[in-house]
């Protein structure tokens, strides 16, 4: 069965949230203390204390200084249910929201305030189990090419995200360098913390093993440019153009390429993925 959300469709998640029993996976790039308090409120008190919830979020710093997402929130979101895992992702876009395997919501609506109750969002219901199986899957994989973040890493990004608000509003109001000069600095700390959760398994090559599996899993045989683009746009903080692989003196193009060069031949000797025709493909794909 579909049905058709649009404006309020907060009404009809709250029923969801009501009967969940089990699992509730969510997939929103912004999430703000409201959203967060939302689902907690909803969620049935027995759900709280056996139930599981896995989110997928983005925690880059450009959505904490803007205001968009919150890591404060997370935080009571994994202090009020017993089970949450969390990860963070780039570019995630998906706003879908799945309850056990009865409902599924795919929406424009993030888990904000403005997203449930404000603004004009569109988006559908759908209760069709193996469909709804089917979503929950898709948004799975997501979420292993993202960092899996702890609560105590959490709790580390809160004071990183208080000290970016702060210094974000300080250079707002006031134009001197030294301010724009120490903001930058606080942003590239936390880039720079996100980039280590998202290492936390080991070298580069072994997230773009997995971006690689999934994206010819998804799309069939791929040339090594179209897998080079799509590993950029899925992961743009680990494909910086800026740097250079440098060999005795001499350069070798971009580091990030070679790191997913590295990845295509590990999965070759691995016997999982083929060259043919100038084209990857999966073996038994």
């Amino acid at each position: 069965m579909l049905t058709i959300l649009s404006r309020r469709w907060s009404n009809i998640f709250k029923e969801i949230l009501k009967r969940t029993n089990y699992e509730l996976v969510i997939s929103s790039p912004y999430l703000s203390n409201a959203g967060i308090k939302f689902i907690i409120d909803n969620l049935n008190p027995v759900f709280r204390e056996i139930g599981q919830v896995s989110l997928i979020t983005d925690l880059s710093p450009m959505n904490i200084y803007h205001g968009a997402t919150d890591p404060k929130s997370i935080k009571l979101l994994m202090e009020s249910i017993e089970k949450v895992h969390l990860w963070h992702l780039p570019s995630l876009h998906a706003k879908v929201y799945i309850s056990d395997d009865t409902d599924a919501i795919v929406t424009s609506g993030n888990l904000t305030s403005g997203g449930l109750f404000r603004n004009f969002e569109y988006g559908v219901n759908l209760t069709e189990e193996r469909t709804v199986r089917l979503i929950k899957n898709d948004i799975r994989l997501f979420s292993e090419l993202g960092a899996k973040i702890s609560y105590e890493d959490i709790i580390e990004y809160c004071h990183v995200s208080d000290e970016i608000k702060k210094t974000y509003t300080q250079k707002e109001e006031n134009v001197e360098q030294t301010i724009s000069a120490k903001f930058k600095k606080i942003i590239e700390q936390a880039n720079d913390k996100l980039i280590k959760l998202r290492l936390a398994e080991g070298p580069p090559h072994t997230v773009f093993e997995k971006t690689i599996l999934y994206l010819l899993k998804k799309h069939g045989s791929l040339s090594t440019d179209q897998i080079h683009n799509m590993v950029k746009d899925i992961h743009p903080d680990l494909c910086d153009n800026t740097i250079d692989r440098v060999i005795d003196g001499k350069r070798f193009g971009k580091k990030w390429k070679h790191a997913v060069r590295t990845s295509q031949q590990h999965l070759k000797k691995k016997g999982l993925i083929y060259w043919e025709n100038d084209k990857w493909y999966l073996v038994n794909g």
